[in-house]
Parts: C-alpha cells; sequence; structure tokens
C-alpha cells in the first residue's frame, strides 16, 4: 500500500504569506522556502517582520478566509484518494489550516502549531521535530508504507529523497537546477501521470 506524502502551499494552495504580503505590501514576507532553505531561519525574520509591524494572527486569519485551492488542486486530490492513502505533511500552522483543509475535504494534515498571546500577537513559533517531513516519511516506512513524496521548495527535497519516490510539483528554476533527479509536473493533469508512473514502478519492484 502507498502513501501520498504532499506539500500544501504551492502545491495543492497559494503561499500563504505571500497572500499576506500583497495584502500588506511589506516585501519581507514574500520570501519562502523557495528561496531561504533553513525554516527556522525564514520563521524568525516572518515574526520579527509581524512585531515590527504590530500584525497579529487575526489580520493573517482574515487574508486566508477568502484563499482558495488552486485550480485543479480538490479534483487531483479526488482521483488521488481512490489510489492510495494522502497525508499533507507542511510547514505550516495548525491557525492557518483550517479553513483550506476544509476546502481540500479535511485530508490528514502534519504541521506545526504557534504560540499566540491574549492580543492576538504571534510569540513564537513550535516545530513539532526537526525536519518533521523527512521523519514522517521515515516512520510510515517503518510500518511498511510505500512513500510517493511530492512538494515544490526547499524543505520538501528532504521527503522527497527519503521516499520511495520523489516528484515537484510548480517548483522554482532554483529548485530543479539543484534537484534534478526529480521529475517536474507544471500542472495537475501531469501531476497525475507521474503518480501513476511512480506508483506503477514501486509494484513493479515488488
Amino acid at each position: 500500500m502507498e502513501i501520498a506524502c504532499l506539500d500544501l502551499e504551492g502545491t495543492l494552495v497559494p503561499e500563504i504569506w505571500i497572500n499576506f504580503a500583497e495584502k500588506t505590501g511589506i516585501e519581507e514576507l514574500f520570501t519562502t522556502t523557495r528561496e531561504i532553505p533553513d525554516y527556522d531561519e525564514l520563521m524568525t525574520m516572518r515574526l520579527e517582520v509581524l512585531k515590527k509591524n504590530g500584525l497579529t494572527i487575526d489580520q493573517i486569519q482574515e487574508v486566508i478566509a477568502d484563499m482558495k485551492p488552486l485550480d485543479g488542486a480538490v479534483e487531483f486530490l479526488d482521483w488521488l484518494r481512490t489510489q492510495m492513502q494522502i497525508v499533507i505533511l507542511s510547514d505550516t500552522f495548525y491557525q492557518f489550516a483550517a479553513p483550506l483543509m476544509a476546502q481540500l475535504g479535511y485530508p490528514t494534515l502534519f504541521c506545526h502549531n504557534l504560540t499566540v498571546d491574549d492580543a492576538g500577537n504571534i510569540t513564537e513559533y513550535n516545530l513539532r521535530m526537526p525536519d518533521q517531513k523527512r521523519e514522517a516519511v521515515k516512520r510510515f516506512h517503518e510500518l511498511n508504507f510505500d512513500c510517493i513524496a511530492a512538494g515544490d521548495s526547499y524543505n520538501d527535497t528532504t521527503m522527497l529523497s527519503e521516499a520511495d519516490a520523489g516528484i515537484l510539483f510548480c517548483p522554482p528554476d532554483n529548485v530543479i537546477a539543484e534537484f534534478p533527479q526529480y521529475p517536474v509536473c507544471k500542472d495537475y493533469q501531469q501531476f497525475r501521470a507521474e503518480f501513476e508512473k511512480a506508483q506503477a514502478k514501486i509494484r513493479e519492484s515488488k
């Protein structure tokens, strides 16, 4: 039995921080894991920007409430559910993801958590564990699942390397150049085809 381990932002839904950056006009918030591989460095910068500008979780959640899945994402997930189990492995936070999970049909989500004070200020980010995407794939392997992993950014590449098959979905050119071993998909039709290829290859190897 296979498990699909999918990234969330940039793979199924738009980037939350980019949408918030567009709303606020703050240039630093356009930076994502596509540019900065070190997630701790990225989140430290983001929290400093929020504090400096007096921005609260309520303002971020207002932006998220208006967001929709990427065109074709819901239909892709509906198809993928007929083929294998699905787990979303994301570096977002439960306080951000809930409205988006509802629109995606509530797939299982492993992500992180935020500490928020009474005034709505985000005071701390709490990682589930270091490199949680790779570690989740390792645990699935220990349970005798085969894993097909897919994402778009630097922070997805460790789970792609740990999985039985890895796929890049609409990644930036710098990620494509650094990780040429993974097939690149530009739309959900190609994404589906690569999942079918990976599933067939895994089953042929048994």
